[in-house]
């Protein structure tokens, strides 16, 4: 034995590792300890199955390998990162050591603005060193878990989809997404999908009623075809020859009777939708002639409807469907309900009661399962013994339909995606990000990973009294229990009924649902009225109150970017996440494409990781006690959180090029043959790096320069803005709104890319354009009345502005729109904003030296000014 690790049976050595590091188990039906060499002999010997316990030997193929980046292209991206950062030490030292005196206040404010982005870039950086890329084996699974003449033991799973106001969320779409799911290529006794309608809206109710009834007809004819992506809607407005590999003959008969059929269900819902622009005065009202318990959406009591499942439904051709819930939890006045991350813990205690899947997938509204399989992608590594043991959830990409061919605004995300995710893969996995992610139920209930430690023994001291004083326990019992993660009858012995009520809530059903560690419906729930009792007590507005709802288990309070959060928290006690990308992307989503949206959409991200840099959750401080988050797990959560206040620094950097043009003055001394190479090694450096990242990733150059640049967009304007927006919120309670209204419209082919919607994030990046194109101006025009010496100091100057000018270039396009227009208000703003800046500086120009207490009116010509 070595390590622990155990020998094999034939010839004696250690069995080794498996690719993902684990120990290697030739048999997982009885962990038969047997090294790879001597099962490979065994196999091509014509023995198929376990001498001990006789399960086939197919069950001990993997369901999914890790594949390393290669070593020709990860060796040279480490090592120039190295290098960067030691050419970063010589550059800091020759920036630090040689002051410019006649602009001191210039120089000390990019110097400190210089020593934030290098440390931007270390969080942002290292985190990547190990990136890794996986493949799953979606037939082994099948083979392994889909045996012929069996039932199938496939692992169940609960889709949660959330939706709010279907006025802002067309019902439409949300409906394809549930369409998508309910035709997902997966056994349907072992899918639910739970829709959560946190607006109560009948439209949502009403829509989801049709989309039922269409399902009949859509999930069968899917299935038999085999059609991708199974969202009708994405579906038929593909521009692709459709009947490539439909070799059927009734396959054209019967698409174009599909189309039509979902063609007459779009003008049936689209005619909802249209009744319901105009609430009538006495309140919406059901079919069967009640008033709709949900005319108050802030006033209401929970609802739940089970459209389709075991209830008898069933398609036309007479198959079993998967089951369909509406969800609507209670609202009373009084209560804090926690918007999305509220919405989310009520649908798990509800699917916990009706369904319990061990796994659960949530998606938002418009995010439609792309790929028919993404299931099994999914379960690939979820049942998997050895790697989905310590799993907690499984992150899918995020990729979008409907955006514009150059990516004007950086919606695809890319660089995030392939690159950064990539990089985490190879710590403790990708951190959750809202949408496509499927969870281990057991950990958003709080427990720790099975791998965690068995419960500490109380220890004493009794040989010295002063040095070893009574400890405080960190921890009540209950978390230490949980995070002990110990069998179903020992965690039942060894804590008692009222501690998981503690924790839990007042359920019994529902905390008997906990301890099913595999999932399955509470043997107490038999009963269908005690069913409904039960699912309808859970959701109820005032359940979570005096539990750990929020705190410690399930989607994480006190961030509009619960997603973050919750992960962390995941993370922090041993679990790890994996990052999976298959080659037809799992799902596919809406973006806004439009900059106002964008904007606004980044400012909501920003603002929940100021909201998680002022909690308690902080990375910078939360989680140290136990030791299970990684240390560049640590600093990629660093950088999650504090990004925004990098908007600070950029601001402020995006400001110099115009301050040097105004005042003739500059950051930089006159160069050295040595600081010329310090300054050339660094660029050269940051342009190998990039290239360098790109050849591993796949990503695009332009798709890097798109990130680039609303990197710059965003953060001197919706970082900015919640840096300040997240700090009011802390010192004053103030939960500062900024309001989007629409100016303008366009039907044609990406025609929301050119809408305009005023919105205050739009001023500073506005008034940095201006302020450096008028410096640009003066610069040039200075150059000219001083004669030939002046072009030289003047390029510097002009290329440092121009660095500003282009990254904010997509900024200056979507300003301007289609009709080329700007809103008069943000050029008044903007103008004003410049000229108050112009006219101040003018008169109190602070880095200009002063001589005899008047201004110094020479110009100067010379870079070290």
């Amino acid at each position: 034995m070595e390590s622990g690790t155990p020998l094999c049976q034939l010839c004696g050595e250690s069995v080794g590792s498996s690719p993902s590091g684990e120990v290697f188990v030739a048999c997982h039906g009885c962990n038969y300890p047997l090294c790879q060499s001597c099962l490979d002999y065994t196999i091509n010997g014509g023995r198929s199955s376990c001498p001990r316990c006789e399960t086939p030997y197919e069950a001990t193929e993997p369901l999914s390998r890790t594949v390393p980046i290669p070593s020709n292209k990860i060796t040279p991206y480490r090592i120039v990162i190295v290098m960067r950062l030691i050419i970063l030490g010589l550059f800091f030292h020759y920036r630090i050591t040689n002051p410019v005196d006649s602009a001191y206040g210039l120089w000390l404010t990019s110097i400190i603005c210089e020593i934030w982005f290098a440390l931007s870039w270390v969080l942002d950086q290292f985190p990547k060193w190990s990136p890794v890329e996986r493949e799953t084996y979606i037939d082994t699974l099948s083979a392994r878990y889909e045996k012929e003449g069996e039932p199938c033991e496939l692992a169940a799973v609960d889709f949660f989809v959330s939706t709010v106001d279907p006025l802002k969320e067309p019902p439409l779409i949300t409906a394809n997404t549930v369409l998508s799911i309910l035709a997902a290529d997966y056994p349907v006794e072992k899918v639910s999908c739970y829709v959560s309608d946190d607006g109560s809206a009948m439209l949502t109710f009403e829509s989801l009623a049709e989309t039922s009834e269409f399902a009949r007809k859509w999930v069968p004819f899917c299935k038999k075809y085999s059609i991708e992506p199974r969202a009708p809607e994405f579906y038929f407005s593909q521009k692709i020859d459709y009947l490539k590999d439909k070799v059927q003959p009734s396959f054209v008969k019967e698409r174009r009777a599909m189309k039509r059929d979902y063609e007459e269900y779009k003008v049936r819902v689209n005619a909802l939708v249209a009744k319901a622009q105009k609430t009538p005065d006495e309140g919406w009202t059901m079919q069967d002639g009640t008033p709709w318990p949900g005319n108050n959406p802030r006033d209401h009591p929970g609802m739940i409807q089970v459209f389709l499942g075991h209830s008898g439904a069933h398609d036309i051709e007479g198959n079993e469907l998967p089951r369909l819930v509406y969800v609507s939890r209670e609202k009373r006045p009084g209560y804090q309900h926690h918007k999305k991350a509220g919405a989310m813990n009520a649908l798990i205690r509800v699917s916990a009661i009706l369904t319990n899947a061990p796994y659960i997938l949530n998606l938002d509204c418009d995010h439609y399962v792309n790929n028919s399989k993404a299931v099994r992608e999914g379960m690939c590594f979820m049942m998997d013994p050895q790697v989905g043991r310590d799993v907690c959830y499984v992150q899918f990409p995020q990729r979008f339909d409907g955006i514009d061919r150059s990516d004007r605004y950086a919606n695809r995300n890319t660089v995030f995606f392939d690159v950064n995710m990539k990089g985490l893969d190879g710590i403790q996995g990708p951190v959750y990000v809202g949408t496509g992610c499927m969870f281990n139920r057991q950990a958003l209930y709080g427990y720790g990973p099975p791998s965690l430690p068995t419960l500490p023994k109380d220890s004493s001291c009794s040989f010295c009294c002063c040095c070893c004083r009574p400890k405080k326990p960190s921890k009540d019992k209950t978390e230490i229990y949980r995070n002990s993660k110990r069998e179903e009858h020992e965690r039942s012995l060894l804590i008692s009924q009222l501690s998981f009520e503690k924790t839990f809530g007042l359920s019994s059903v529902f905390i008997e649902s906990t301890l099913m560690e595999y999932g399955g419906v509470a043997e107490s729930s038999s009963n269908p009225s005690t069913l409904i009792k039960e699912a309808i007590h859970v959701i109820s507005c005032g359940y979570e109150e005096k539990t750990e709802w929020g705190k410690e288990i399930g989607w994480i309070y006190g961030s509009v970017t619960e997603d973050i959060l919750t992960g962390f928290k995941m993370q922090c006690r041993g679990w790890r996440s994996i990052y999976c990308m298959p080659l037809r992307p799992a799902f596919k989503g809406s973006a806004p494409i439009n900059l106002s949206d964008r904007l606004h959409q980044v400012l909501r991200w920003a603002l929940g990781s100021v909201e998680i840099f002022l909690s308690r959750h902080c990375p910078l401080w939360y989680g140290f006690g136990g030791g299970r988050l990684k240390w560049l797990q640590r600093l990629a959560y660093i950088n999650t959180i504090v990004y925004p206040f990098t908007s600070l620094p950029l601001i402020a950097y995006c400001s110099l090029p115009a301050i040097c043009l105004l005042t003739g003055k500059f950051i930089i001394p006159t160069l050295t043959n040595l600081a010329s190479l310090w300054f050339l090694g660094l660029f050269i450096s940051i342009i190998l790096t990039s290239v360098l990242e790109l050849r591993w990733s796949g990503v695009g150059i332009e798709e890097l320069w798109r990130n680039e640049q609303f990197w710059v967009i965003g953060g001197v304007s919706a970082h900015l803005f919640a840096v300040f927006q997240g700090f009011l919120k802390m010192a004053a309670g103030l939960d500062t709104n900024f309001t989007v209204t629409a100016k303008a419209s366009d039907d044609a082919e990406f025609g929301e890319l050119y809408m305009f919607k005023w919105t205050t994030l739009l001023i500073p990046p506005t008034t940095l354009l201006v302020v450096n194109l008028v410096g640009v101006v003066a610069g040039f025009s200075d150059a000219l009345n001083s004669g030939y010496e002046a072009w030289g100091p003047l390029f510097g100057k002009v290329f440092f502005a121009m660095w500003v000018i282009l990254h904010l270039y997509p900024f200056l396009k979507g300003l301007m729109g289609r009709q080329n227009r700007t809103p008069t208000i943000v050029v008044l703003w903007s103008v004003l904003l410049a000229s108050v800046f112009s006219l101040l500086w003018v008169k109190v120009d602070p880095f200009l030296s002063k001589t005899n207490g008047t201004m110094a009116t020479q110009s100067c010509n010379s870079i070290d000014c």
